[in-house]
């Protein structure tokens, strides 16, 4: 059964425009799996509705298609309505309460014929702005749908709404694993990240990582071909961006990095590296404490594809012959190394606002270097929250350990934290420690363990 969770915002969304009488126009989208099409259903099923999922056949293939849907709705056997406004014009007068209409992966229709949004441009104007019903058009490719809401495009200004749906908010996990502690529902999130298709497919009743051996790192797992399909699906040269992801699952994060590892020239990496960021795929960073910066750096951010890239494509030989005992070996040893990052990267994005003492403008890592005898010395602090208007800052540091020694933490982290520039005459510091358990806390930092932390996702 196909858990739906979470997505209370986006409901609420719905149900309020569907309240209203009169016409609404929503756009709906983001990246695959990212639960769409569930929060759809889930919304329509209790409502007078068509629902069509468009393919890639045409314009003329789907607007047959959606006759038929039309017709299943209104329990004729067929309707002789030619186009698409004629469609609507024969559906609308028939519907007696408020009509859902979905077209779902609608940028398919786009991508074979660029002249649908015009055609809908003329179907709202035309046939359906005075109408009560709603209008939801859904799709997956990210950079078409969101021309959709461009000025330049003939369906500008026509929208009463939209949402571009991202990652499940790490609070839910616990609904998918109720068996679960945290310290657990945290190796499922570095594993597959906030995506509601993936942790559907892991059972609750075994460990994490025996989960990913199954159904990742098994050629018989419902998740063994995704990152190539999704590749595939997204990208003309699906080769090309496997071999950056490796590159920078291997920890090159500079642009001239990853083109000394992949071949590719650097003038030409940016296009690429675009692309990875407007998917949701890559994310690209500078230290927080600066505006505009030459110290970029690129990570994965979906944690799937970071998990294939570091686990999956260096073994997939030997996952094809059935040998694991290299790839159990890297597990044991680098497993937990990289839980630690994707920790670390929880914090900064979901737990910093509720540890940090003050409002936050923003925050993330910082990195940056001093000199020592002449020798170049780079520093790194996990987390930095920041205040312009206060002038307060608050610095955290992130252990994925046990018996941690925060005194000692705390130390280490005030030294770093004087070669940080922002507002250096006039700032307030605060400092935070994170980690499973402490050995020894101190009163200068705040302390956040597993238990507290636990609570900090609850609330």
């Amino acid at each position: 059964m196909f858990l739906f969770i979470d997505r209370n915002d986006e409901m609420a969304l719905l149900e309020e425009r569907y309240r209203q009488h009169g016409f609404d126009f929503i756009v709906i989208y983001g990246r695959r799996r990212i639960g769409k099409t569930e929060l759809i259903k889930n919304f329509v099923k209790d409502k007078p509705h068509i629902y069509m999922l468009c393919n890639k056949a045409g314009t003329s293939a789907n607007i047959s298609k959606f006759k038929q849907e039309v017709a299943k709705f209104l329990r004729e056997p067929e309707i002789a309505s030619g186009d698409i406004e004629e469609i609507f014009s024969y559906l609308m007068p028939k519907a007696k309460d408020k009509l859902v209409v979905v077209l779902d992966e609608f940028s398919y229709l786009v991508e074979k014929d660029d002249s649908v949004p015009s055609l809908f441009q003329g179907v709202i104007d035309e046939v359906l702005k005075d109408k009560n019903m709603m209008l939801i058009i859904c799709g997956s490719s990210i950079s078409m749908m969101e021309s959709l809401l461009g000025y330049k495009n003939p369906l500008y200004g026509r929208k009463t709404g939209h949402m571009k749906l991202d990652f499940l908010n790490f609070r839910y996990f616990k609904d998918f694993f109720p068996g679960y502690g945290i310290e657990e529902n945290i190796r499922v999130y570095s594993i597959l990240g906030g995506v509601p298709f993936y942790l559907n497919k892991f059972d609750p009743g075994i460990s994490a990582l025996e989960n990913a051996k199954k159904e990742i790192l098994s050629k018989k797992g419902r998740l063994y071909e995704e990152v190539d399909f999704l590749l595939r699906e997204e990208m003309r040269e699906p080769d090309v961006y496997k071999g950056i992801l490796s590159a920078i699952a291997q920890g090159n994060a500079k642009v001239a990095e990853i083109a000394d590892k992949t071949g590719i020239k650097a003038s030409d990496m940016d296009r690429y590296l675009k692309i990875l960021m407007m998917l949701g795929i890559i994310k690209k960073e500078i230290p927080v404490t600066e505006k505009k910066s030459k110290k970029t750096l690129y990570t994965i951010d979906d944690n799937l594809f970071d998990f294939y890239s570091r686990f999956f494509e260096p073994y997939r030989s030997d996952i094809e012959l059935g040998e694991m005992r290299y790839l159990d070996e890297t597990l044991k040893k680098n497993f937990n190394a990289y839980t630690g990052r994707k920790f670390e990267n929880l914090i900064r994005k979901e737990a910093i606002r509720k540890i940090s003492p003050f409002p936050i403008s923003r925050a993330g890592r910082w990195w940056g270097f001093y000199r020592e005898n002449e020798q170049r010395r780079e520093l790194e602090i996990d987390s930095v929250a920041l205040n312009e208007q206060t002038g307060e800052i608050l610095f955290c540091e992130c252990k994925w350990q046990d018996n941690v020694n925060a005194e000692k933490l705390y130390e280490e982290l005030k030294e770093k934290a004087k070669f940080v520039n922002w507002n250096n005459k006039n700032r307030k510091e605060h400092y935070a420690v994170v980690a499973k358990s402490f050995s020894i806390r101190t009163g200068h930092a705040r302390c956040v363990d597993l238990k507290e932390l636990e609570k900090i996702f609850r609330d």
